[in-house]
């Protein structure tokens, strides 16, 4: 089945072919209207996904054309545009169907195959000629219930033959339904040696040789079938796992240059808030926030692509009229910066390879109700151990993040306060909590002593614990963390260092600007924090200090102010700002985007 892609949005378009190609299907892409109409007219396709705003020549322009020069074949629209109206005007302009982005790719190929069995009505969802079948929708093909295992162009060819069983294919129609109109075409005998392979597995499966016979002079057929009675066997699925793989693969590749388009389309808005209201800069930041809708959802980063959705919103109402406007579109921008800088969405059997670098929780008790619950409830690594396992081998061979101990074991509390003692005085020391029905002053005493980090009740949910183990472990990660505050203002520098002292992150404050340097070289902060205005030296000149020198020109660098003006947040990026802070924040925001910033510089 071959399928044309007419999509201006490149990171769309590419995902969209790999994960069809990995389904076995030959994809042709455009990237505007133009080029789209002149493969669609030139070539022949099974099928054509068709974006609505497209450059030179928009699809449904496209569509309709198409439909009034007679042509027969399923076209579906993808479009960011959802309202019922626009979907009427697709439809009615012949579109067989109608995918509003941002959109789950499994639906997408669900579609395709739906649409491929509508061209294909007369045909059953399983392709059989005799006793051999082949299931489009999960690439498997059998003779007499056995497998054949094809390369990817048999698969195709047996699939051409079968969709079109009274047909004779020559080596030119056959170029022209299974390879790319950019592919460079086979030579001769490329097309002979897929024929002669494909008719030895059918051979060695028990077909006859000529299944696929030679018409001399014509080219190639399925042989006619006997009076035979046809087997009914459908095979099951067996490229779930494939397609998820491909779509995570193209996930991470999109995750990879997003940040560019990102950051462009911040460059542009920053040009329109400098005052250069250009129309045709205004059309490309209004181009570029439609596609990032689409584009971002479709990838799995729906709050990104809400963000998005209400940048887009703001250019399809027109050019702001005042500076709060744009000083609001400028924070949405970096709100979506933000966004795309939290970790990864990953398929299950991503997670699963990467376990080693995930934190592990250890818990030692000799109830396995009390295991087995936080087992289920984690969604980090958790091992167990019992007390008489960990008396005999010790906890030197041990590698936890964290440890949960039962303090109410047979072993007695000696021995498990004994067990917390061990854990705590090792080098790094393994943050330990224990868990007990026990509530008295003196336990919890005892407990501390021993270097205990969590004395937690076992009327807990697994939820409660695991919430608390987090924190800790947040807090773990961040200890090593230094951030250095520089601002005049003695107010800002006591609310700050106040909300990062309980994350045991070390701080160091500033009031005068003229002792930064040697403050600064002295202390070398993971992350620098500057007030705007200041006496003697200000914010952005401090910055572009940092900046221009090699040894710490990316470190992370955020600004704080209360004066809203959308210049001074224009002034403090140009400079190199990596955030900027407009107060009054709430102290939650606050904290998150300061702590987004240490993510940065891989603290965690």
């Amino acid at each position: 089945m071959r399928i044309l892609v007419v999509e201006d949005d490149n990171s769309i378009a590419t995902a969209v072919a790999g994960v069809l190609t990995k389904l076995r299907y030959v994809v042709d892409i455009a990237n505007d209207g133009q080029d789209g109409w002149e493969l669609a007219i030139a070539c022949n396709y099974d099928l054509i996904l068709l974006d609505v705003l497209l450059p030179r020549f928009d699809g449904i322009s496209i569509c309709r054309q198409l439909r009034q020069e007679g042509y027969q074949m399923p076209i579906m629209l993808l479009t960011a545009l959802d309202a019922k109206s626009d979907k009427v005007i697709g439809l009615d302009a012949g579109a067989d169907d109608y995918l509003v982005k941002p959109f789950d790719f499994q639906e997408l190929t669900a579609r395709v195959r739906a649409l491929g069995r509508r061209a294909n009505s007369s045909l059953p969802p399983v392709l059989e000629w005799g006793s051999l079948q082949l299931d489009p929708s999960s690439c498997e093909v059998t003779y007499a219930n056995q497998e054949l295992h094809l390369t990817a162009k048999e698969f195709s060819i047996l699939e051409l033959f079968l969709r079109n069983n009274q047909r004779i294919f020559n080596r030119g129609a056959i170029i022209d339904n299974l390879w790319g109109a950019h592919s460079d075409p086979p030579e001769e005998n490329t097309i002979k040696s897929h024929i002669k392979s494909l008719r030895q597995k059918l051979s060695k499966a028990g077909a006859d040789y000529d299944l696929i016979e030679t018409v001399y002079g014509m080219g190639y057929r399925l042989k006619p079938l006997s009076d035979d009675k046809i087997s009914q066997t459908k095979p099951e699925s067996a490229l779930t796992q494939t397609l998820l793989a491909e779509i995570a693969l193209q996930q991470k590749a999109f995750k990879a240059k997003v940040g560019e388009r990102v950051a462009a389309l911040k460059q542009l808005i920053n040009t329109l808030s400098e005052g250069y209201l250009d129309s045709q800069i205004w059309q490309e930041a209004k181009y570029e926030a439609h596609k990032l809708v689409g584009s971002l959802g479709s990838f799995g980063f729906v709050n990104a692509s809400q963000i998005a959705d209400k940048i887009d919103n703001i250019f399809q109402d027109g050019a702001p009229q005042n500076q709060a406007q744009l000083l609001h579109l400028c924070k949405l921008v970096v709100d979506l910066q933000h966004e795309l800088e939290q970790p990864d969405i990953q398929a299950s059997d991503e997670i699963n390879s990467n376990k080693l670098t995930q934190d592990v929780l250890l818990v030692v008790s000799d109830d396995e109700k009390i295991a087995q619950q936080l087992v289920d409830a984690t969604g980090i690594i958790v091992h167990t151990a019992t007390f008489s396992s960990i008396i005999k081998n010790g906890v030197i061979s041990i590698n936890a993040s964290i440890v949960l101990i039962d303090l109410d074991s047979d072993s007695g509390i000696r021995d498990s306060l004994k067990l917390v003692e061990e854990f705590s005085n090792r080098t790094p020391p393994v943050p330990t909590l224990v868990l007990t029905q026990r509530n008295s002053f003196n336990d919890r005493l005892e407990v501390a002593k021993a270097g205990g980090r969590g004395f937690l009740h076992k009327s807990m949910s697994s939820e409660q614990i695991l919430h608390y183990v987090t924190q800790v472990l947040q807090s773990v990660h961040l200890s090593q963390a230094k951030v250095m505050i520089v601002n005049n203002d003695s107010s800002v520098l006591n609310t700050i260092q106040n909300l990062l002292i309980p994350w045991a992150i070390k701080v160091k404050t500033l009031q005068d600007p003229r002792q930064f340097w040697d403050t600064f070289t002295e202390f070398l902060p993971d992350v620098l924090i500057l007030g705007v205005e200041m006496p003697y030296i200000n914010g952005t000149e401090l910055c572009s200090v940092v900046r221009n020198d090699p040894d710490f020109y990316s470190l992370p660098v955020m600004f704080i102010t209360d004066d809203a003006q959308a210049d001074i947040s224009m002034r403090v990026f140009e400079k190199g700002a990596d955030d900027c802070i407009i107060l009054p924040i709430k102290e939650t925001e606050l904290i998150t985007r300061i702590f987004n910033r240490l993510k940065r510089a891989y603290l965690y």
